[in-house]
């Protein structure tokens, strides 16, 4: 049985994650650790979920701790020096949820949620009567706001009243951010602040449409920048102060720049994913670090794999994929909190133009070509060839995808979609759309060829 995707098990309340199914992966889990925190975001269906998570761990021989509605990155922090399990479906559709499990800070690897897997399909029986588990409340909320505020006062200058408006989709980040914001000196104005199961307030899914009140409200106010979140907090969008979203790897080549020069390692180094943009490297590079790649939805067993390779002096510094970062220095989690709250300190400091000013934003694109999921594969390993003879000037990586990097930084990728019947494009370039043209007829004669 395959229950995991890029992010923990996420599926329909009533067909997928159901509550046998928590029931089946709380008692699987069970195996691997004695004490768990088991947290939920807001949605209908959580407070079942979580129930029945409890009580699959508790018949396993578990300790829970039970911590209520929290964000996931609070979740993590809390399940430091044991496990937990989060019942979340992030930035999925109100109907659906789901289920992500973590260890000492770190989201399960893909060889333990394989375990997991093996274990449910095994039906795995509870253990002796009595030597079940236990279960508590734990109150972890505070004490992490409380740790992010001080991490975040390490960087940038006081808010001092800097004017910030946080739309928290009415999600988990309305227990933090703001809080958090508003104890580093900002004047925050909250917007869907309320938790709602319900998501009335606008789609849990932060882009740029979903967004727009809140960019309506920056751009028609004093506001120095907008926040967004998706419905667990991990994820994070930015708005400059006329109410355009801020790219989301000019985001994460402000932050990784930064982690870079702070850093005293001396090979300090930046994980991030394929479809990621050339300004990354292009700052890190200019700061004194590195950068790595690794597939979309596995920063943290990226992270390991830098740090088996490198030697002493080697510092994963920073981690991130679009929207989604990772503080090393913080934790080994992806928290969109730590990401706010950091961003309003620099931004205090210098300006969203100021810290956009270093940064090359060239126009970048991201489209589809539809293509079977039985074709995928041939046509991935014919364009290993024959998109490098299209592009002959270019330096090829064939990890992750194929991706083609020109002499003047320009880039392309094509990878497989995971979850669709699609090659997904990217491209980043002055003339982005030659590019991707060019590339597209590439794509679709290998799709057809196959």
């Amino acid at each position: 049985m395959e229950l995991f995707g890029t992010a923990g098990i996420r599926g329909s309340a009533r067909e997928d994650v159901t509550p046998a199914l928590a029931l089946a992966v709380g008692r699987a889990a069970a195996v691997d650790g004695e004490e768990f925190v088991v947290g939920r975001d807001g949605r209908e269906t959580g407070t079942a979920l979580a129930a029945a998570v409890e009580a699959g761990l508790e018949s396993g021989g578990a300790t829970v701790r039970r911590t209520g509605q929290l964000p996931t990155p609070a979740l993590a922090y809390a399940s430091q020096g044991r496990r937990g399990v989060m019942v979340t479906a992030s930035h999925n559709p109100a109907a659906d949820n789901g289920l992500k499990l973590f260890v000492d800070g770190q989201e399960y690897d893909s060889d333990a949620e394989r375990a997991i897997e093996e274990r449910v399909d095994a039906d795995t029986s509870p253990v002796a009567w009595d030597e079940w588990g236990s279960v508590t409340d734990l109150d972890v909320l505070a004490d992490y706001r409380e740790t992010v505020v001080e991490y975040a006062g390490t960087f940038g200058a006081p808010l001092d009243g800097l004017p910030v408006a946080v739309d928290c989709g009415n999600g988990m980040a309305g227990l933090a951010t703001p809080q958090v914001l508003r104890e580093l000196g900002g004047d925050v104005t909250a917007l869907n602040a309320n938790v709602d199961g319900h998501f009335p307030g606008r789609g849990s899914k932060p882009t740029a449409e979903t967004l727009a009140d809140l960019r309506a409200f920056v751009a028609d106010s004093d506001a120095a920048l907008g926040i967004g979140h998706d419905g667990d907090a991990d994820r994070i969008v930015v708005v400059d102060g006329d109410g355009a979203v801020v790219h989301e790897d000019t985001v994460l080549a402000i932050l990784a720049e930064r982690y870079v020069r702070a850093s005293d390692a001396a090979d300090p180094v930046v994980v991030t994913t394929p479809n990621a943009s050339g300004r990354i490297d292009e700052r890190v590079g200019a700061a004194g670090g590195r950068t790595e790649r690794v597939r979309l939805g596995a920063l943290h067993e990226g992270v390991a794999s830098a740090r088996e390779r490198g030697d002493g002096g080697t510092d994963v510094v920073f981690a991130a994929e679009p929207w989604k970062h990772l503080h090393t220095r913080f934790g080994e989690w992806i928290d969109g909190v730590v990401s706010a709250a950091v961003i309003a300190r620099l931004v205090a400091e210098a300006g969203i133009d100021g810290l956009r000013a270093a940064v090359t934003e060239r126009p970048y694109r991201k489209t589809s070509l539809a293509c079977p999921d039985a074709s995928k594969a041939a046509a991935m390993d014919r364009l290993e060839t024959t998109l490098p003879e299209q592009f002959p000037d270019t330096s090829v990586s064939t990890e992750y995808g194929v991706r083609l990097t020109f002499p003047d930084a320009s880039w392309v990728l094509v990878r497989p979609s995971g979850t669709e019947p699609y090659l997904r494009l990217y491209a980043e370039s002055d003339d982005v759309d030659a590019l991707v043209a060019e590339a597209t007829g590439a794509v679709e004669r290998a799709i057809d060829a196959v």
